[in-house]
């Protein structure tokens, strides 16, 4: 073999080095480690941790591997106490940073920040930016990709809010049980204030066939709101699943009509007695701010006040 032909396989022997170096195999299980690592370490790794689990890791290499992550979104990058660490980013971040370009992935965050509370569309051009026209596409192949959807707010008439797409909607957006496709639904809350009531009466009658003395029969009449939502949930009247603040809601107008009284136990309970009323209850007590969901959001101006309230106006022509 001549010195020409040693140089030669010398050479090709240092580049076939470097591509196994670079080879995507071997970097593809680096990020396996890399990403293995992030997860025991929930609070983020250090570079220090990086060359203590991987010391044969050259520094370049280590780098390179460290912004492919990021490029993927995979981690998140932030400063502690002076140092640099690597966060192991959530799948539903990773999976909008896999698929989106920088303006969809800054909307998202902004939309994620809101919560379950959701965010109007003037907000997030105010916090993005970005041009209407622009922003309506994003929110369009946001919305397509089932990374976030639009809920209609009982709060404001025909306005939408984002949110994240696989969170619940708040009660205060939706308006709760009372409301259904942002119709105030009267007649529902009107049949649970009667079979409410039917329950607490039931008991008092119940209680008032009891020999043992009237301490002990005021004491039976009282029910809590735990067990009036078993009996109205044995019902099936309702196609929502209600909750004992929803229940205490409806029972809480029944006390402002005179017809059930409130006392809370020893634990704290809160427990209901049917009583009757001394005289008829005004048309005062009938109003449907009683049971409005969004009552703390009515003022003078706005979308949310009585002088647009529809229940309001019937409850006057009443």
């Amino acid at each position: 073999m001549n010195k020409n032909q040693m140089e030669s396989e010398t050479s090709t022997s240092e580049e076939r080095g470097k591509d196994k170096d670079n080879d995507p195999k071997d970097l593809d299980m680096i990020e396996k480690k890399i990403i293995a690592l992030a997860r025991l370490k929930p609070k983020g790794i250090s570079d220090k941790d990086l060359m203590n689990e991987m010391p044969k890791l050259q520094a370049n290499q280590r780098a390179q591997t460290i912004n492919k992550l990021l490029g993927k979104g995979y981690l998140d990058l932030y400063k502690h106490n002076g140092s640099l660490l690597y966060m192991l980013k959530d799948p539903s971040k990773t999976k909008i940073a896999k698929g989106s370009d920088n303006e969809e992935k800054i909307v998202y965050n902004i939309i994620e920040e809101a919560g379950n509370k959701g965010i109007w569309i003037r907000d997030i051009r105010t916090k993005s930016n970005l041009v209407l026209i622009q922003l309506n596409k994003i929110l369009k192949k946001l919305e397509n990709k089932k990374f976030i959807k639009a809920v209609k707010s009982v709060a404001a008439n025909k306005k939408k809010v984002y949110m994240v797409y696989n969170l619940e909607p708040d009660r205060s957006i939706t308006g709760g049980a009372w409301y259904q496709d942002q119709d105030f639904e009267a007649e529902f809350v009107e049949i649970l204030n009667q079979q409410c009531l039917k329950f607490l009466e039931k008991k008092r009658e119940d209680a008032n066939k009891w020999d043992g003395g009237p301490l002990d029969a005021r004491n039976i009449a009282f029910a809590s709101s735990t067990e009036v939502l078993k009996f109205i949930s044995d019902l099936g009247i309702s196609k929502v699943k209600l909750t004992v603040a929803d229940l205490e809601m409806i029972l809480n107008t029944l006390i402002y009509d005179g017809k059930v009284e409130k006392s809370v136990s020893t634990d704290g309970t809160n427990m209901y007695r049917s009583i009757k009323p001394l005289l008829t209850s005004s048309g005062l007590l009938k109003a449907p701010c009683g049971v409005c969901p969004v009552m703390k959001n009515c003022c003078d101006i706005g979308d949310v006040t009585p002088t647009k309230c529809l229940y309001m106006k019937e409850w006057l022509e009443f």
